[in-house]
Formats: structure tokens, sequence, C-alpha cells
């Protein structure tokens, strides 16, 4: 019976201790998240206010026509890039996050994400 017990509470501690260090990973995540958000705004906003200056100094139509279009373009590479690079880091939180509970899970049978 004593056994049992202790095994019990044992479990208990390890999975608080899991649940901690898979808390700090998700919050490590969101953080880098949130930060390389608000770098990639910066720089959006950044970019759109060059784009608007290089427009109003352009001449003729073809030249606004031309800038624009070349705005256009980067902005969506840099989009696409951007959303993959986000993708990714949601991708590698999640995994940090259920590292923790990866051995208590084993011993139910349960196998890791890949």
């Amino acid at each position: 019976m004593m056994k049992s017990f202790d095994e019990f509470q044992s479990f208990g501690k390890d999975g608080f201790e899991a649940y901690v260090a898979s808390s700090k990973a998700l919050t490590n995540g969101f953080q880098a998240i949130a930060q390389e958000a608000a770098d990639y705004s910066r720089k959006a906003f950044e970019k759109g206010s060059a784009a608007f200056e290089k427009l109003q100094a352009s001449k003729s139509l073809d030249k606004v026509l031309e800038a624009q279009q070349a705005f256009a373009k980067e902005s969506y590479e840099s989009l696409v890039a951007q959303m993959t690079k986000l993708n990714e880091m949601y991708i590698a939180t999640a995994k940090d996050a259920f590292k923790p509970f990866e051995a208590s899970m084993a011993a139910f049978g349960v196998k890791a994400p890949k």
C-alpha cells in the first residue's frame, strides 16, 4: 500500500514539474513569436513609408506603376516568408512544450508527434 502511495505522489510531482516546464516553453515561444511579429510590422511600415515617398517623387505614370508593382511584389514575398517563419516558430514552440510530457506519455504508450 505504501509503495503505491509513493508512486502516486511521485507521478503527481513529475506531472507538476512537466507542467511548469511546458508552461515556461510556451511562454518563451510566444514571446519570441510576438517579438518577431512586432519586428516584421515595424519593417513593413518602414518599407511602406519609403514606397509612398518614392511614389510621390515619381514624375510620370509609368514610374508610379513601376514603383507600385515592385512594392507589391516585394510585400507579397516578404509576407509569405514571414508566415513561413512564424509557422516554423509555432511548430517549434509546440514541440518544446510537449517535451516535458514525453516520458510520462510514453508510459501510456503515446508516441511524440514528429
